[in-house]
């Protein structure tokens, strides 16, 4: 069975699943990066889907074939941890997932100021195009390298669709935080994912204060930052202009959307998310 790690993309996904995978796929709790992350793969992806008959050059072509790729997927009737920014919407007939083959979900949702600016930053597109993306309710995102192949397709739709999709859903068990929350409180709110995961998968083992500690210790920021640099990081992508590499790990919680945006921009984003900053307490 599937517990789903989900978010919009740059919403705090990969340290979710950096503390996960310290958590649960090691002995003491020490994360060592992309040796530990590969743990929790993503979905959906090509390499679940090589066995059904869709044509690869159409976007959108995959989603009538997610729930049996989950179901072939959960044949072991192992528990895993699938990373995902797709919305939990259906598409036409097809529904993302189902109590079948999923146990849960953890979503995390982060200031979308802050996210509009590592869109920008990501993506190597100027604020006023991040902030059309995060708009886009049709939005969908594939790995662009491979040219006319929309294996990896993913329906993520808009920032508030997205994570309103995951919050208000009355299909799987969620556990809903805040990026910031994590933030300041890390040790004590993954404390209550890690119990939310064991209450999920009945889990009897008790929760591991030093596991954990260690956990939180090695994924902090400056580690995933320091791991990046010393061995590289699979998620980071080439830049356009010079052909390196982008760090993944910029600036972290040094991301003040305050710093990032002139007035005017400020008003003007803060008019568009206002109901949902208000809804998730980002104007306190």
């Amino acid at each position: 069975m599937i517990i789903w790690l989900a978010s919009y993309p740059k919403n705090g996904n990969t340290w979710l699943r950096s503390l996960i995978s310290a958590y649960y796929y090691t002995k003491d709790g020490n994360f060592l990066g992309d040796r530990h992350l590969q743990n929790i793969d993503q979905f959906p992806a090509k390499k679940y889907l090589k066995n059904f008959d869709y044509d690869l050059s159409i976007p959108g072509d995959t989603p009538r074939f997610w729930v049996s790729a989950q179901k072939k997927i959960n044949e072991d009737q192992k528990i895993r941890f699938f990373k995902t920014h797709c919305a939990l919407v259906k598409l036409g007939k097809n529904d993302f997932t189902d109590q079948a083959n999923s146990l849960g979900a953890i979503y995390i949702v982060r200031d979308p100021r802050n996210v509009l600016d590592s869109m920008s930053r990501h993506f190597q597109i100027d604020h006023d195009k991040a902030l059309e993306v995060m708009q886009d309710k049709k939005n969908f995102t594939y790995d662009f390298k491979k040219k006319k192949d929309y294996s990896d397709y993913q329906f993520i739709s808009s920032w508030e669709l997205n994570y309103q999709s995951w919050k208000n859903n009355n299909l799987l068990p969620i556990k809903f935080l805040k990026y910031e929350d994590l933030l300041s409180e890390t040790f004590f709110v993954f404390k209550d994912i890690v119990e939310f995961i064991d209450k999920l998968t009945n889990n009897k083992s008790g929760f591991s204060r030093e596991k954990a500690k260690n956990a939180v210790k090695t994924t902090s920021f400056e580690n995933l930052k320091k791991i990046e640099i010393n061995k590289g990081f699979s998620e980071s992508i080439i830049s356009r202009v010079s052909e390196k590499k982008i760090p993944f790990f910029h600036l972290g919680p040094k991301n003040k959307w305050q710093n990032n945006f002139d007035s005017k921009f400020v008003k003007k984003i803060n008019n568009i998310f206002e109901n949902n900053l208000d809804e998730l307490d980002y104007n306190g």
